[in-house]
Formats: structure tokens, C-alpha cells, sequence
């Protein structure tokens, strides 16, 4: 086991990690053997030694807002419980390789598959080239009447596919017999090329049927239906089946064990010829790299009762094995909850975590953005590691009342809190009827049914995840969610499970580990916070008429608090119905108090903005009417872009509708569609707008908002509908959003040209943050046998244009939310605030929300004060100066100044 070393300065106490160096996570990697168990007990022992030494020494009275001696103890145990996890981790996934190598399923593990992406092109050229003499003749050999009976293609993936399974069982000494594994290979090849060869022969003849104007030949039609069979057994890997069908149409003889063996035996012999394996980069040495055959042929011999026998044995090379020994601990790296602040991001892999690999970006394999974040100065992407040290040191604990009644609702079944029923859905029973329609609806319904159960047994385990680790975690006075960031500078915490960015089980039964004292702002901004939580159109009116609600409901706060599940359950009407019923036990232990005001509150308080996007791209483009539209400017209540545009909609409609009916198609659709119009009619395709929903897009969204208020029955006259809403949907977005609609097509053209040049976007944020969009063309090889579909894939020099056009607007826009959020973290911090950000969405205590309403929206001045298109342009003129650009957009004259006084900018 290897961890990073990292700068004093990132850890308190100066404990600066020993052991060895690891670039990447494959690196750390090393198989779980009892060796590693003693040398992580000796790494854990070494750093406790430290400590003492360092006890010795003179030391601050506190590291991490904890006392020495605490801190030291909580270190220990976060060391023990990430070395713990992680070989737990791996020895559970070490036992799932395992059974599925027993399973002969090796083929199927993702570590193989990237070795068979390497091997599979020469395999492929050689069999073919192979083919080409046996069908010219120069190939005389007892095999070749059988070896070209399949593609290529086919014929490599059967080889790799039959050999891996039969070398990675049987204890895992990576081996097998030669004539095992070629009778083994040879049976599936002649079992693919009878396959292959019916396919093929009624394929022909069914083209031939089709091209004649004659009657359907009633022989080719039960050819036909029997090919569609075969091929839906053959997707459901009903080999049985598909075999049984082929043998009673066959009419060729059987090969026979003898030519079996012998193709088997050609095709392990030109595999071992082309496939190769090296090790990994960090255990080359300065010379050439050690590129060795991936499979070997050796002889060995057995003593028998009859004397020594020899017989020859195909070999994988050790490094096959070792490499999906160490996907073990690469696949699986569980990142949980620290017990200690995390340690300071200083560098790409330097940060986070105290012995887990960690990374400041999560790349996905996209090596020019790896590359591009490690060559940028440290110094320049200080910003962003400050914002993330930020959101890392934010101390949460677990709200173990509200776990308590999320425990009790779990317990007797789910089914409440938007929690997923505990059962399944009953399937249908089969109709004692002949008749096929009734047996078609009650097969559908069958299917129906198991898709739900499959669903909620995913829900199920989710909901489980997550309670793990409440419950884990739920008798610590506190813990921390390490951050990094995605591509476009967006921050996510490391933890995927219990986090604030998840739902609203997570939401409510996480807190802020601080308490701080409500204040009598505080207890205002909690009675609005419950009005938000409460939504149903509450969390539309101004902040007046929401502590109203509030103040109107005191008597159903106090119940849903003293009595979550026994009382009312008024609580449970909430849209997010965990998070209110934790604001009701605050508000009300507040409220009964002597002193509410004193009160000291845990909860954090969310201030949201109002379709962000837009609110992005109405500063980008100083656009006084988009502005208007999503809160940039004073108003009494907030303004509702969702009703703003289902307003405009209508205005069209009734238009429409006026019209004569035989001169214009719409019209009818225009009449039909006037009574459902509205705000949840249009509100996906408005907030995908900003991520540029197309038309088709659009007309989907729309047509299962339509189907799913029954209202038209016929599926033509709703698609139609559909078509039309869309259309009127898009046009309403583009006249209250000219200014964002010209920017979207402005950075989706740039974006265009530059991937017409095979370059990808590229571009750095507010924060210094260099982006490179990674859409590129994958090389892929789908192959489609009775064994599987098997596709290799790797991703190409050549990048997607199109992708990279539809992508750069969005990606563009996020990394502008990205570093809004980040710039303010950093400002909250200096002003002594508790601050988590998600995205659009920052949380602080309730008696600092109004210091972090004036905080973020300085922020936001701030970033758009700055030119922003002006330097993007620029930099894309620098990077290719032999290309045109489009100008820059039009923009309009709002004054980014109002954002200041706007009340419901973020609300």
C-alpha cells in the first residue's frame, strides 16, 4: 500500500505523510494479501509514533477548531477507517472478480475488455490474412475447409472470449490445457458459423421475397419468422434455444472433435503470435518499454501410474492476472465522510483525503484535460483551491431526530416521505384464456410490473446507502465532505451517498455541526425557509406572505414537530417533506422557548436563484427584459419565468385559435391546447432552454406532460399536439430571451469552427480554471455473436463537431455558476460565515443569511463586471488567428447594478 506525500503546510500539524510516491489511483493499487494488512498496521504505527514525537514538541492549542489531543485522536481513527474501507472495499470486489472468473464471465469484467481492445485488431488482420490463403488455396492444411466459414471479427472475439474464461478459472494459476481450451474454441466456432450461415440464408432469402411482386413464398415467411426468433433468443442468451431451431434447419454434417481441435489449435497459436501486454508506466525503467506476448505455450509433464506424460499448456502472462488483481482496489475507492477537516488542496493529486487517493478534478479517462489542470501554476488555481478548502472545512453532523422518524417510517414499510414502497408489485396472474389479446395486455402488464419492482429495488438500495451511512456516522459531534470539481469547474463533495447535493432524505437529516443563535432575522428567514420547503406555490409569494404561511401554521408546526407520524402529519404535504419537518422542530423549539431569538439553530437556510441559467445569460448579455424575467431587478414578489413564458404561450394560442380552421392546421390544435396551458406545461423545456433543449427535445417534454393529464387519448392528435406546443414553447423563449438565444448561438458557433479544425473547445474560467470539452469519436468494433455483443471502444483524435457545438454553450454557462459559487464560499469564509454551496443553491445559518444575500450578489456584480465574452473571444482569436469568428452579440443596456437591490434575486 502506497500514499501521497504532501505539503507540510497542508497538514496541521506538520505530519507530512511518508511512503512512497503515487501519481494515480492504478498506481496506488496493489493486490489485498495479508503483506499489505502488516504494512498498513506498520504505516498506521509509524504515523502514531510521529504523533507522539510531535506531542513532544511545542504545539497549538488548536488544529482544526478541536483541541491537539482530540484532533490527533480523531486523525488516527480517520486513518483506520479509510485503510479499513478500502480493504474491505477490495476484498469484497476481489471476491466478485473471482466468482465471476469461476463463472468463465472474465470476458465481461471492464479490465478485460481494455485488454481485448489492444488485441483484437492484430487477432482480427491475422485470421483474416489467414482466410485469404485458405480461400486462394495456398492453404492446404487440415483445418482450412473450416476457417473462413466466419468473419474475421467474429472469429478473434470467439478466440479471446473462449480463451480468457477458461484461463482466468481454476484458482486463478492462469492456465489451461492446449487441447482443452482448442476443442473449447473450435465447438463455439462451428457453432457460430451454423448460426452465422442460417442467419445469412435467410436473410438473402427474405430480400429476394421482398424485391418480388409475387405472392410471399408461406416457406419463406416461417424462414423469416424463425430468424426473428433466433435473434431474440440469441439478445436474451438463450443459447439452447437458438442452437435448437438452427440444427433443424441445418443440413451440413458435423465437424467432428478432430477439426475442431485443429482450428482451435490455429486460432490459440495466432493469438499468442499477436497479442502483447506491458507493465504499467510507473514500473518501467529509463529504457525501452518491456512489451512481452500476453499468452505463452510451454510443454509440461505429469508423473502417471503408467510413467511421465507430457502435454502442452497455454500460459497468460503474470501481469494479466496482476492487472485485475489491482482493478480491485481501482475500481473501488470509497470515499466517506472525514472525521478531520480535510488536508488543503495544494496540487492536482494533493488534497482531500489523509491516505485515499484524491484528485482535485474528475477527468473520466479525458487525459488533455488531466494534462491541461496539471501544467497550470499553482499559483493560478489558488482561487480554486481555496473555494473547495472552503466548502471541505464545513463541519456537518447527523439530525438523529430526524433520522429516528426517517428509521421508524423505513421500518413499517416505506410509502411515506416520498420513500419507496418496502414491496413489490404483485405480478399480474396469468389469464386460464386462448385468447391472444388478452394474453398480449396481460404479458405487458407482467412486464410493467417487473420494470416497477426493478425500480424500486434500485430506490431501495439507494435509500439504504444512504441510511448506512447516517447511521455510521450519526454518533460523531461532527464530520466534513471533502470537494473536487468536474470538468467545467462545477464542485461536487467526494462522498456520492449522504450529502447535501442528494435528496431530500439527505437534506434533512444533515445539519450544520455549528450552532449559531437565530437573532431576529434569523427567525424570520426560518419561517420563509419553511414556506419554500413547503412549495405548492407558497414559495412564490413575496417573503411578507410567506412568514405569513408560517405564522398561519404555527399549530400544525408544533404538531408535525412533537408528533411526526402519531399528530396530523402536515408535514408530509410538503414538497420536500424531510427538510420541513426538521425547519418545524427548530421553528417550534424556537418558538416555544422564552427567548426565541436566543435560540441557537443548526439548520442551514437554502437562497436559490430564480433559473440561474438564465440569470447568467440575461448579465451576459445585459438584457433588460430577461433580466426582468428571472429576478434580476426589484419587484415586489418574484417574478415567475415559468408563468412568464406559459403567459406568452397562451397569448399565442388565442392568436391561433382565432383563425380560420381550413386555411391553417394549428388552429385546431390551438383550441384544444388553451385550458392546459401553464406553468408545469412549459417548466422543463424553460429550464433546459439555458442547455439547449432542441425542438425534438422540446415536443418530448411536452407530450408526457400532455399524456400525463389524459386529456388527449388519440396518440397521432397528441403528437401533433405536441409538435404544436413545442413550436409555440420555443418562439415565446426566443422573444423574452432574444439576448440569450443570440449568445447560446454565438458560443455554439465558435464552438463549431473551432472542431471543424479536430480541436476541442477550450477555455479558462473567471478562477483561473483551465476546461477542454472531451466529446471525441470513439473507435469502435461491435460485434455481435451468440456469445454476446461485444463492443471495444476507444476514444480517437478526431473530435465530435456536433457534440462540441451543443455542448459549449451549457459547459460554458456552468463553469459561470461554477465560479459564482466558489467566488462567494471564499468571501463567506472571510466574514466568518458557515457556507455549502449546491450549485445554485447556498446555504447558511439563518441568522447569516441576509450577510450572505449581500455577499453573493457583490460576487456576481463582481464576476460580470468583468468582460467575459470579450476575453473568451480573444482567446479563441489567440489560440487559431488564421480563423473568422463571429462577431460578438448585441447587448443591451441593464445595469448589473439593480442585481444589488434585487430582493428575490436569490430567494
Amino acid at each position: 500500500m502506497g500514499c501521497h506525500n504532501f505539503a507540510i503546510s497542508s497538514d496541521p500539524l506538520g505530519f507530512a505523510r511518508s511512503s512512497r510516491d503515487y501519481g494515480t489511483a492504478a498506481e496506488a493499487i496493489a493486490s489485498t494479501s495479508e503483506d499489505d494488512i502488516d504494512e498498513i498496521q506498520e504505516l498506521v504505527e509509524e504515523l502514531n509514533k510521529e504523533i507522539q514525537e510531535k506531542g513532544q514538541q511545542k504545539q497549538p492549542k488548536m488544529v482544526g477548531g478541536m483541541g491537539v489531543a482530540k484532533y490527533n485522536m480523531l486523525r488516527r481513527k480517520q486513518i483506520k477507517l479509510e485503510t479499513e474501507a478500502w480493504e474491505e472495499a477490495a476484498k469484497e470486489y476481489q471476491e466478485l472478480l473471482v466468482d465471476m472468473c469461476e463463472q468463465k464471465l472474465a470476458p465481461n469484467l471492464p479490465y478485460v475488455k481494455s485488454l481485448f481492445l489492444g488485441w483484437f485488431e492484430p487477432l482480427r488482420d491475422a485470421i483474416a490474412a489467414e482466410q485469404e490463403l485458405c480461400k486462394e488455396g495456398k492453404n492446404r492444411k487440415s483445418y482450412a475447409p473450416h476457417f473462413d466459414l466466419l468473419p474475421a471479427g467474429m472469429m478473434a472475439v470467439i478466440t479471446m472470449h473462449k480463451l480468457m474464461a477458461l484461463l482466468m478459472t481454476g484458482g486463478g494459476n492462469g492456465s489451461a490445457r492446449v487441447v482443452q481450451a482448442a476443442c473449447h474454441i473450435g465447438e463455439a466456432i462451428e457453432q457460430e458459423a451454423r448460426i452465422h450461415r442460417f442467419l445469412e440464408k435467410t436473410k438473402r432469402k427474405n430480400a429476394l421475397n421482398k424485391s418480388s411482386e409475387e405472392e410471399p413464398d408461406p416457406a419463406v415467411k416461417e424462414q423469416e419468422r424463425l430468424r426473428k426468433k433466433v435473434n431474440i433468443f440469441m439478445k436474451k442468451q438463450k443459447l439452447h434455444q437458438v442452437r435448437k431451431i438452427v440444427k433443424q434447419q441445418d443440413d451440413l454434417k458435423p465437424w467432428g472433435q478432430d477439426a475442431q481441435v485443429k482450428v482451435g489449435c490455429r486460432l490459440i497459436q495466432i493469438l499468442t503470435e499477436t497479442a502483447h501486454i506491458q507493465p504499467p508506466i510507473d514500473q518501467l525503467d529509463d529504457g525501452p518499454p518491456d512489451i512481452r506476448p500476453a499468452f505463452v505455450h510451454s510443454l509440461k509433464t505429469v508423473e502417471t501410474q503408467r510413467g511421465s506424460r507430457r502435454y502442452g499448456v497455454i500460459e497468460c502472462d503474470p501481469l494479466v492476472r496482476k492487472g485485475l488483481e489491482r482493478t480491485a482496489r481501482h475500481m473501488v475507492i470509497p470515499y466517506m465522510p472525514m472525521l478531520v477537516p480535510p488536508l488543503n488542496w495544494t496540487g492536482y493529486d494533493r488534497g482531500a483525503y489523509l491516505f485515499l487517493p484524491s484528485y482535485i478534478m474528475r477527468t473520466h479517462g479525458a487525459k488533455q484535460q488531466r494534462e491541461a489542470v496539471k501544467r497550470v501554476p499553482r499559483k493560478q488555481l489558488e482561487p480554486v483551491f481555496e473555494a473547495l478548502n472552503t466548502l471541505g472545512t464545513t463541519k456537518w453532523k447527523v439530525n438523529k431526530r430526524i433520522l429516528g422518524v426517517v428509521d421508524r417510517i423505513w421500518a413499517s414499510g416505506g410509502q411515506l416521505a416520498d420513500l419507496v414502497d418496502r414491496e413489490d408489485v404483485p405480478l399480474p396472474e396469468e389469464p386460464d384464456t386462448e385468447d391472444e389479446a388478452e394474453i398480449r395486455k396481460w404479458k405487458w402488464k407482467v412486464k410493467a410490473a417487473k420494470k416497477e419492482n426493478s425500480e424500486r429495488h434500485s430506490q431501495r438500495c439507494d435509500i439504504e446507502l444512504k441510511l448506512a451511512v447516517a447511521r455510521k456516522m450519526k454518533d460523531e459531534d461532527g464530520f466534513y465532505y471533502p470537494h473536487n470539481l468536474d470538468f467545467r469547474g462545477r464542485a461536487y463533495p467526494m462522498h456520492p451517498y449522504l450529502n447535501h447535493l442528494g435528496s431530500d432524505l439527505c437534506r434533512g437529516i444533515l445539519e450544520f455541526a455549528e450552532g449559531r443563535p437565530l437573532g431576529k432575522s434569523g427567525l424570520q428567514w426560518l419561517k420563509i425557509h419553511l414556506a419554500n420547503l413547503y412549495g405548492s406555490g407558497v414559495d412564490k409569494l413575496s417573503y411578507e406572505g410567506r412568514i405569513a404561511f408560517a405564522e398561519n401554521h404555527l399549530e400544525d408546526i408544533f404538531d408535525s414537530a412533537d408528533r411526526p407520524l402519531e399528530g396530523k402529519r402536515w408535514w408530509l404535504g410538503a414538497e420536500d417533506p424531510f427538510q420541513c419537518l426538521a425547519t418545524c422542530m427548530n421553528l417550534s423549539e424556537s418558538l416555544k422557548s422564552p427567548s426565541p431569538e436566543t435560540t441557537i439553530s443548526h439548520m442551514p437556510v437554502h437562497q436559490d436563484g430564480s433559473c440561474n441559467g438564465l440569470q447568467h445569460y440575461a448579465a451576459l448579455g445585459r438584457d433588460k427584459l430577461g433580466a426582468a424575467a428571472v429576478n434580476l431587478v426589484v419587484g415586489d414578489k418574484p417574478a415567475d419565468v415559468y408563468s412568464g413564458i406559459a403567459s406568452r404561450v397562451l397569448d399565442i394560442m388565442k392568436r391561433d385559435a382565432a383563425k380560420d380552421p381550413a386555411t391553417d392546421p394549428n388552429v385546431m390544435r390551438a383550441r384544444l391546447l388553451i385550458n392546459q396551458v401553464d406553468r408545469k406545461l412549459v417548466k422543463q423545456t424553460v429550464m433546459t432552454s439555458v442547455y439547449g433543449v432542441t425542438y425534438i427535445g422540446a415536443r418530448d417534454q411536452i407530450k408526457k406532460r400532455l399524456k400525463e393529464r389524459g386529456v388527449i387519448e388519440d396518440d397521432t392528435e397528441l403528437f401533433s399536439a405536441a409538435c404544436y406546443a413545442a413550436k409555440t414553447t420555443l418562439t415565446a423563449l426566443g422573444e423574452m430571451f432574444e439576448a440569450a438565444r443570440s449568445i447560446m448561438s454565438w458560443l455554439g458557433d465558435c464552438a463549431k469552427i473551432i472542431a471543424m479544425e479536430n480541436e476541442p473547445v477550450r477555455w479558462t474560467t473567471p478562477l483561473g480554471l483551465p476546461v477542454v470539452q472531451p466529446y471525441r469519436k470513439l473507435g469502435r468494433h461491435l460485434i455481435k455473436t451468440s456469445l454476446q455483443i461485444l463492443t471495444l471502444q476507444r476514444e480517437t483524435d478526431k473530435v465530435m463537431v456536433k457534440r462540441q457545438r451543443t455542448a459549449f454553450p451549457p459547459n460554458f454557462v456552468h463553469s459561470l455558476d461554477g465560479s459564482h459559487m466558489m467566488m462567494t464560499a471564499i468571501a463567506c469564509k472571510e466574514a466568518g460565515l458557515s457556507f455549502a454551496g449546491v450549485h445554485d443553491s447556498y446555504w447558511t445559518h439563518a441568522c447569516d443569511v441576509e450577510q450572505m444575500n449581500k455577499i453573493l450578489r457583490e460576487k456576481f456584480v463582481e464576476l460580470y463586471d468583468a468582460p467575459i465574452l470579450e476575453n473568451l473571444s480573444e482567446s479563441f482569436q489567440q489560440s487559431f488567428p488564421k480563423l473568422n469568428f463571429p462577431p460578438l452579440p448585441e447587448r443591451g443596456d441593464f445595469d448589473l447594478r439593480e442585481v444589488l437591490e434585487s430582493p428575490y434575486f436569490f430567494n
